[in-house]
């Protein structure tokens, strides 16, 4: 269910990073180590039509339902700028290559500041609307690492646990520890208990995970892990998103310690290069659990994205 003919690979990275870091996008899935994750699973292709590069996808978590519907994501630039008559242009050539090949046009997770362009390029042939589900969650760096304050009262007492009972070592993950990461993640996994469809994406990102894995320098992750008796129970992996922000895409810890979560956490965010201030840990999914979980840490600001559809 490629749309375009160009496909994301650590050999393009150089081109898609022109466009990815062309213009302040904040939001989690705009990014190269995103995108490089979950090219498989969300079948992403992309081409350059008129100034902006686009790109496709679809939304493998609808495997629920059986269906996979592609939709275009946020149109990208390569100088920071977005012009209403350029954005029409392109939007409707690629409009015009989904109903080509039989499908209907929608774009998805647009970020807030373009919505207003959409709105100046097509006016009230649109509909807009929020999407709640993949609002991003939005955290200082320095809280996450000091959990600070009675709001994260609780969050504190259990890293404090943590290293009372238990000693660790915390290492840079790096493509040498590959087969100790798949091994976390398979026993991770197994621990589960979930319905058939959720298996089957459990399958799917972990197939996902063996490839950044071993690819993890050359694709340039972020990543750590903690080791606990020589034996790795919980990972971070993420990738840069602007200047001043990282996107948090995997963080998984062995339940069994008592607040191995949080110290995942903290030492991820400790080894960020210095100049990063924030950290996106990205959406929730609809999922009641993780959005108290998500809302709990306090974030300082949901990175809000929006739906289009041509009425």
């Amino acid at each position: 269910m490629y749309i375009f003919d160009n496909k994301v690979s650590i050999e393009n990275r150089e081109k898609l990073q022109e466009y990815l870091l062309g213009y302040r996008y904040c939001t989690s899935g705009v990014s190269f180590s995103s995108l490089y994750m979950w090219r498989n699973i969300n079948q992403f292709s992309w081409d350059i039509i008129g100034d902006y590069m686009v790109m496709s996808g679809v939304n493998y978590l609808d495997l629920e339902e059986g269906i996979l519907h592609p939709f275009l994501g946020t149109p990208l630039t390569n100088n920071g700028k977005y012009d209403p008559d350029s954005l029409r242009k392109t939007i409707l050539i690629a409009k015009e290559k989904f109903e080509e090949k039989g499908y209907p046009f929608e774009l998805k997770l647009i970020p807030f500041p373009l919505v207003e362009y959409f709105q100046k390029a097509f006016g009230r042939d649109i509909e807009i609307t929020a999407d709640r589900d993949n609002f991003d969650y939005l955290y200082k760096k320095e809280d996450l690492i000091e959990l600070k304050g009675k709001l994260l009262h609780k969050k504190k007492n259990h890293m404090n646990y943590f290293l009372k009972n238990y000693e660790y070592e915390y290492k840079k993950l790096d493509s040498s520890m590959s087969e100790d990461a798949i091994d976390f993640i398979d026993r991770f996994n197994k621990k589960k208990d979930v319905p058939p469809h959720e298996r089957e994406l459990l399958k799917l990102e972990e197939k996902a995970m063996k490839d950044v894995f071993e690819n993890i320098d050359e694709a340039k992750y972020l990543a750590g892990a903690v080791y606990i008796d020589g034996k790795m129970e919980a990972l971070s992996v993420g990738g840069i998103l602007n200047n001043n922000t990282v996107g948090t895409h995997i963080e998984k810890a062995n339940i069994d310690y008592r607040g191995l979560y949080q110290i995942i956490n903290m030492e991820f965010c400790k080894h960020m290069p210095q100049n990063i201030k924030y950290v996106n840990r990205e959406e929730d999914m609809g999922l009641p659990g993780l959005r108290k979980s998500k809302l709990s840490y306090k974030p300082v600001k949901l990175v809000e994205k929006y739906n289009i559809n041509f009425k």
